[in-house]
């Protein structure tokens, strides 16, 4: 399977000028390829006997070469792969809309998720070096895994550049065969049908007040300005350090789960749906409910254990684990279920975890 690896770069000045030279050239082609898309569709949304074929990737860069790479000349001083990437990624968007995946792609503004990739010779270079197309030899910061790669990520997070690339592993076999079932919450992000309860991070309720002053503060700042942009880069490093506990949190449980049991039986949660609801919203986006099971996917498959998503519909919170018996109504504010039939009494989320735990046979 393909695993993905991402670091630090240890960049001086002259290769961060290079690195935001590169993301402008992406942000331009991925601009561009989608302004023009966009006008073929209404084009042929106006003119439904006439139509004109929607682009591929390869119409898309074949035209860029022709039409905008001779009128900007600044083009040729970046990788001729980054805006090649950049359309083929657009397309690749384009084709998640049409699925009915995702919804269409919007434009890039700089400074907004700058990224890049790079695709050629791409060498790992002893323990701490890497070698990338135009760009040369760039440092990291830890040890890089010893593997051939053909493409790799730069992105900017604040003042921070980093590396990221996909390579094969082998899966591990599977050592475990024991079966925990796992209710997510928002009042603990996570109880085992072992009966072990983990807390959720909840960084961004730890530092929301300290974020909400930081922008308070930057409103009247003028846009453009040096204090502006000082005041800009010490709120996206408290955004950064607000993502990386809850996925610090997220990747430590995550390992845990896939490592030390050969099934894990999760519940297919509608987040979207559960977001509708404002009083919740804030506190289940904190948690990073996709994120776990994205994480969890790829790590079950990875260390060999088995992962098992049951319905949404599934009456888990219910239904008595003691006796089976289904209540017609549970409301949120009780924590505890107790069941009529047996007089059964236990916490409302372990009661849920051993109902999933027992959907596996």
């Amino acid at each position: 399977m393909l695993l993905g690896f991402k670091t630090e770069l240890k960049l001086n000045n002259q290769q961060r000028i290079t690195m935001r030279k590169h993301c402008g050239v992406a942000r331009h082609a991925w601009n561009w390829g989608l302004a023009l898309t966009k006008q073929i569709l209404d084009y042929n949304k106006i003119n439904p006997d006439s139509k004109i074929k929607f682009p591929t990737a390869i119409d898309l860069h074949k035209w860029l070469v022709a039409l905008v790479k001779p009128e900007n000349e600044w083009y040729y001083e970046c990788s001729k792969s980054t805006p090649q990437q950049a359309v083929f990624a657009l397309r690749e968007a384009w084709k998640r809309c049409f699925n009915k995946t995702a919804g269409s792609p919007k434009f890039k503004r700089k400074g907004r998720h700058d990224s890049f990739t790079l695709e050629g010779t791409v060498k790992i270079l002893g323990n701490n070096k890497i070698q990338v197309p135009c760009i040369g030899v760039l440092k990291t910061y830890e040890r890089l895994p010893q593997v051939l790669i053909k493409s790799a990520t730069i992105s900017r997070q604040a003042d921070r550049w980093f590396i990221s690339f996909r390579f094969d592993v082998e899966t591990q076999e599977l050592k475990y065969t024991d079966v925990v079932g796992v209710d997510l919450g928002v009042k603990n992000l996570v109880t085992l049908s072992t009966g072990e309860v983990i807390a959720g991070a909840k960084s961004y309720k730890k530092y929301e007040a300290k974020l909400s002053r930081m922008q308070w503060l930057n409103r009247h700042k003028i846009i453009g300005s040096a204090n502006w942009k000082k005041a800009q880069l010490q709120i996206a490093r408290l955004h950064r350090k607000i993502a990386n506990i809850r996925k610090d949190t997220l990747h430590k449980l995550t390992t845990l789960l896939a490592k030390n049991h050969g099934v894990v039986v999760i519940e297919d949660l509608n987040v979207s749906g559960m977001m509708a609801n404002h009083n919740l919203a804030k506190a289940i986006q904190d948690m990073g409910f996709y994120e776990f099971r994205r994480q969890l996917t790829y790590k079950c498959q990875l260390y060999g254990s088995r992962l098992v998503v049951v319905d949404q519909w599934f009456p888990s919170s219910k239904t008595c684990s003691n006796c089976g018996e289904k209540k017609e109504t549970l409301a949120l504010n009780e924590r505890v279920f107790e069941c009529s039939h047996c007089g059964f009494s236990l916490d409302r989320d372990l009661n849920a975890a051993i109902n999933l735990s027992k959907t596996v046979s």
